[in-house]
Parts: C-alpha cells; structure tokens; sequence
C-alpha cells in the first residue's frame, strides 16, 4: 500500500534518483523533476501530497516556485532543501508558507520523518475541510 505521493525538485540528478529510490523502498511514490518550471506543470496535473524542493536551482529557484506551488495548491505541503549557505532562504521559504526546511546533506530518517509530518498536516486540514463541508451540507439540506 503507497503511503503517500512526494514530487522531489532538485537540479542534482544523482541526489534526485538517489533520494526517489530510497523513498519507493519505504512505499511512498516518488517522482522527480530537475526544474521549478518543470515541477509546477507536475503538480498542475496530478495528485502530489508532498514536495521535497531544493532552494538553489538554475532557472526558477525554490523559493519562487514555493510561491506558485502555494498559489495552485495552498494545502500542497513543501520541504525546502537548502546548502550551508542559504540558511537563510530556507527561512524566508517557511515564512511563505512552507512545511519546514532540511539541510543538505541529511540523513534519510530525518528527511523521511519531515516528508511524513508534512503529509500528516495535509491530511489533517483535507480532513478539516471535508468535515466543514459536511456540516455545511447538513445545515443547508436537512432531511
């Protein structure tokens, strides 16, 4: 049984495919995308519950495709990846929004943990959101 589904942005293929393959190991689905441009049309067509996202890449940074990925899909939950040497933005990632932000490099536990705590606050506000609807519903149409 897949746990969840994790889209894992980073530039650096080897650390990319590493990363997805440890990830299916343990039963999440994992895809890559070496591209912030690349990862906002995957999440425009299909059903990611968690993003791994590297700050530092060519063409559209992290933290700009952070502000997209929240815009799509606000309940998309985002890891930011940062260097030693940008710290920094892996604070200005979290005040936009993102799940909290791992350094590289990390060990797999700690980054497995993070992905799984940032799957559960997703499902808890989809949970939340559903159960209001429900409520809503019932007030609306009672029988």
């Amino acid at each position: 049984m897949t746990l969840f589904n994790v889209l894992v942005v980073d530039d650096e293929q080897e650390f990319r495919d590493m990363t997805i393959k440890r990830l299916t190991k343990r039963d999440i689905t994992a895809e890559g995308v070496e591209s912030g441009e690349l990862a906002i049309e995957r999440i425009k067509h299909g059903d990611i519950d968690v993003v791994l996202l590297d700050v530092k890449m060519p063409g559209m940074g992290g933290i700009a495709a952070l502000r997209e990925i929240k815009q799509l899909k606000p309940l998309l939950e985002v890891v930011m990846l940062t260097g030693h040497a940008s710290v920094e933005s892996g604070i200005d990632g979290m005040k936009l929004g993102a799940f909290d932000y791992l350094m590289k490099p990390m060990e797999f536990e700690s980054l497995l943990e993070k992905l799984s705590q940032a799957y559960e606050r997703k499902r808890m506000q989809q949970d939340k959101i559903e159960q209001a609807q429900i409520k809503h519903d019932m007030f609306m149409n009672p029988s």
